[in-house]
């Protein structure tokens, strides 16, 4: 059974097949807040960003840069770590407006 799901994943070992399980947790993550996006704009009847796309964002994220560090692939570790960045800095931005405006 372990060899057909390896064979499947294309890994070699279960060290590597927990990697694989993580990056895909992280791919789940972004999922998530695609769907919490959607919901919440259904609701409102505009398009509407939550802030827990946020946090979605910064924990699939970060476990994604994980995984592309860990699979040592320059071009999705450059990608996550921008998002990273961007994601952090509209937080920081939506909780500087709170406190301009409190």
């Amino acid at each position: 059974m372990a060899e057909s799901v390896f064979t499947w994943l294309n890994v070699q070992s279960w060290g590597e097949f927990w990697w694989v399980m993580i990056g895909l947790g992280g791919q789940l993550l972004f999922t998530a807040r695609f769907l919490v996006q959607w919901i919440a704009s259904e609701r409102v009847g505009k398009s509407v960003v939550p802030i827990a796309f946020w946090y979605f964002s910064i924990g699939g994220g970060i476990i994604l840069f994980a995984y592309a560090i860990y699979r040592q692939d320059p071009v999705f570790i450059l990608g996550q770590s921008m998002g990273l960045f961007i994601y952090l800095r509209n937080l920081w931005l939506i909780y500087a407006e709170k406190r301009n405006t409190a």
